[in-house]
């Protein structure tokens, strides 16, 4: 343990210095999410940091280990969120000038909440990576000092506070299901939990897009590419402090889906009532995706963060409805006179369905000019409500098709 780049000494040591800086989040049992999945489900909500996320929680402890020299001459870091925001808020509030490098294609939600934090915010490259490169250059120059948000062994140890708390609360859990970008949240929150409790599993949860832990520990070069709801975990290169740590101390790393992690976003929302961004679920994603490697386990979930956009975060929640059944688009040809709108809609409303929109069309040059065309969009409670709903239509003499939602 001594070997590694962050010890439970440190950790110990970064939580005493940040006490009554961060957000100690409450950990919370949820019975819907164990009914859900098979599991006894609890959630460290991370979420509830004072910036929305555990970045928080790392910022300040390197920030409070700074000379007073390297204070006055201000710190830069590059970051396309959590990280950008942890520490423009705790350079804020303790007088640090702050530059947070952010790459171009950042969102603005982003990028307005970091500047309100008082942080300079500089927009240079197209990727993290080319953000990293200027961002160094311009701390050589300038005499900042550069705050890598995962491979430093402060901001590391702060984030092992998280596994601190969460055995304090629940000492009997049996295992820890932690997101992995960068791994500075795994590797700290691996030395924390297991210098408490040497039985316990850590298990780390990669967007199946951005397998770089599994490379690095598998010496692998599967390709990492791609857009992910998430993105805050979307890292091509590991720092290279966590990895001798999580090989050490790590059981698993698991990948998982787009899919499962929107599954898991939405039943955060609606099942467990938190906001979770993508890489906030994706520990929910996979007791979704491998349930059967936490089976008989009483597992924490630690929701690293909830920022997620309001647009995403309505798209998610709408899928899920329509992958669900519960929303769903009824082609329905029918000959065009009078009544045969108020028919349907008449089914609809007989059996319990809300219709949500309406389109009909005379003119598609596939029907005969004595036909049309009825798309109607409509909710049901669940996919045997759906399949109800059509059969009656049918039943009314009426010919359906149900809309693929991934046609165009």
């Amino acid at each position: 343990m001594s070997a590694l780049a962050v010890t439970p000494e440190s950790v110990r040591a970064a939580v005493a210095r940040i006490k009554g800086q961060v957000v100690e989040t409450p950990i919370v049992a949820s019975d819907a999410l164990s009914r859900a999945t098979g599991v006894g489900v609890w959630l460290k909500l991370e979420n509830l940091q004072h910036t929305g996320a555990f970045k928080a929680r790392g910022a300040i402890a390197r920030l409070t280990t700074l000379t007073e020299v390297q204070r006055k001459a201000g710190v830069i870091t590059m970051s396309a969120g959590n990280h950008a925001q942890g520490v423009a808020f705790h350079a804020g509030r303790l007088g640090i000038p702050a530059t947070i490098v952010m790459p171009k294609g950042t969102p603005f939600m982003k990028v307005r909440k970091t500047r309100g934090f008082g942080a300079t915010v500089l927009l240079e490259g197209e990727t993290l990576a080319d953000s990293a490169v200027f961002a160094a250059k311009l701390a050589t120059e300038k005499g900042y000092t550069f705050i890598h948000p995962y491979d430093d062994a402060e901001v590391m140890a702060g984030q092992g506070g998280i596994a601190l708390e969460m055995l304090a609360s629940v000492p009997d859990l049996g295992m820890l299901v932690v997101p992995v970008g960068g791994g500075g949240l795994i590797a700290g929150c691996a030395v924390a939990a297991k210098a408490i409790n040497p039985n316990i599993d850590i298990i780390g949860v990669e967007p199946a897009l951005y397998p770089s832990m599994t490379n690095a520990l598998k010496g692998e070069s599967r390709p990492c590419a791609g857009s992910t709801l998430a993105e805050g975990i979307a890292v091509k290169d590991i720092g290279a402090k966590s990895v001798p740590i999580v090989r050490a101390l790590v059981r698993h790393i698991v990948t998982v889906s787009e899919t499962s992690i929107e599954r898991a976003v939405a039943m955060l929302v609606t099942q467990a009532k938190t906001v979770a961004e993508g890489a906030g679920a994706a520990p929910l994603a996979a007791l979704l995706e491998h349930g059967a490697l936490f089976a008989g386990r009483k597992v924490g979930l630690i929701v690293s963060g909830g920022n997620v956009d309001a647009r995403m975060l309505s798209s998610v929640l709408m899928r899920d409805l329509v992958r669900g059944g519960q929303v769903l688009t009824l082609n329905i040809e029918m000959p065009d006179k009078p009544g045969q709108l108020h028919a349907v809609s008449g089914i609809c409303a007989a059996e319990g369905a809300n219709v949500l929109e309406v389109i009909h069309s005379r003119f598609a040059m596939d029907l005969s000019a004595s036909s049309a065309r009825l798309g109607i969009t409509i909710e049901t409670r669940d996919q045997d409500h759906a399949d109800q709903v059509i059969d009656r239509i049918k039943k009314g003499g009426f010919n359906v098709a149900v809309r693929d939602p991934n046609a165009p």
